[in-house]
């Protein structure tokens, strides 16, 4: 059974930094695209972060860029989002999904087969 687990929410202030991490099991997804998408409440989902197969290319929603950094770690099967300089509007649950054969950067949710149970994080002012 295919899973992958996020991990690393919780409740920082704003300005403050937090490191969100996905653990995938069930089958290897190192030839995939991966991606961070986040749904504040009341709102759409929406594409945060998403990266190749091999980690070489990364894409960013422009409200992310420059704040926050995306990276794999295919020996570990692992994914991370690592999050500075948090804003209020970062508040969401954040989703970690991967494409079933793509390897590009993907952008759209609706090319990602699998996804996490979503990690809350909350930024206070």
């Amino acid at each position: 059974q295919v899973q992958l687990v996020e991990s690393g929410g919780g409740l920082v202030q704003a300005g403050g930094s937090l490191r969100l991490s996905c653990a995938t099991s069930g089958r290897p997804f190192s030839n995939s695209a991966m991606g961070w998408f986040r749904q504040a409440p009341g709102k759409e989902r929406e594409f945060v972060a998403s990266i190749s197969w091999t980690g070489k290319s990364v894409h960013y929603a422009d409200s992310v860029k420059g704040r926050f950094t995306i990276a794999r770690d295919n020996a570990k099967d692992t994914v991370a989002l690592q999050m500075n300089s948090l804003k209020l509007a970062d508040t969401a649950v954040y989703y970690c999904a991967a494409t079933d054969t793509r390897p590009g950067v993907t952008l759209s949710p609706l090319l990602y087969k699998y996804w996490g149970q979503g990690t809350q994080v909350t930024v206070s002012s």
